[in-house]
């Protein structure tokens, strides 16, 4: 092993000192990251932006649409997770949803949560368009082939997605439904309570 002239070794010290600034760019990056969790609307605003950026380059520069197409089959597989209970009911041999009014409660819980959805939406689009600015991944095809496939794709998809929500009675989405805070105690049923 080679020495410096202040006698310290370039191996393991050079080593040290990149694993330490590997971790401590990941513990900044996932502490960027916490602090965004709450901020729904705005994530998903830039999350839009990013795919908008992206279109517009694959647009103008009339190219890479083996990405593109790469891309949007990724998207439709986390979409399915998005849309799927964390447990299958169909693969369960205990207890599973709810199918009657007098089932139990349970709340949907998602194989993907939302903000894990939106990450992996940000890094795919991010890494796509990185891509683009190197020609080797610009492949020539036909594009309105590749489209009619992931169009027919998304679409046999979904159906088999929405006749398995249909079949096991869950709904993956919050808004609309009941809420249950807890009793509401009326006014009138506060001055009866007996007092100590």
């Amino acid at each position: 092993m080679e020495t410096r002239p202040n006698g310290s070794s370039l191996g393991g010290n050079d080593a040290s000192n990149v694993s330490r600034w590997i971790f401590e760019i990941s513990r900044r990056y996932r502490h960027v990251l916490d602090k965004m969790i709450p901020h729904i609307v705005s994530r998903w605003i830039g999350c839009l932006t990013l795919m908008a950026l992206y279109a517009v380059r694959v647009y103008l520069v009339q190219g890479f649409y083996i990405v593109t197409y790469g891309l949007g089959i990724y998207l439709l597989n986390l979409l399915i997770q998005f849309l799927s209970p964390q447990v299958d009911p169909e693969m369960q041999d205990g207890p599973s949803l709810p199918t009657r009014g007098s089932d139990e409660f349970r709340p949907f819980v998602r194989r993907l949560p939302e903000f894990k959805f939106w990450h992996s939406i940000m890094v795919a689009f991010s890494i796509g368009f990185v891509m683009t600015f190197y020609r080797v991944f610009d492949v020539p095809v036909c594009w309105p082939v590749l489209l009619f496939y992931w169009f027919t794709l998304f679409i046999l998809t979904m159906k088999r997605q929405i006749s398995h929500m249909i079949k096991y009675k869950y709904v993956p989405f919050s808004f609309g439904k009941q809420r249950y805070d807890g009793k509401k105690v009326s006014s009138k049923e506060r001055t009866n309570l007996p007092t100590d």
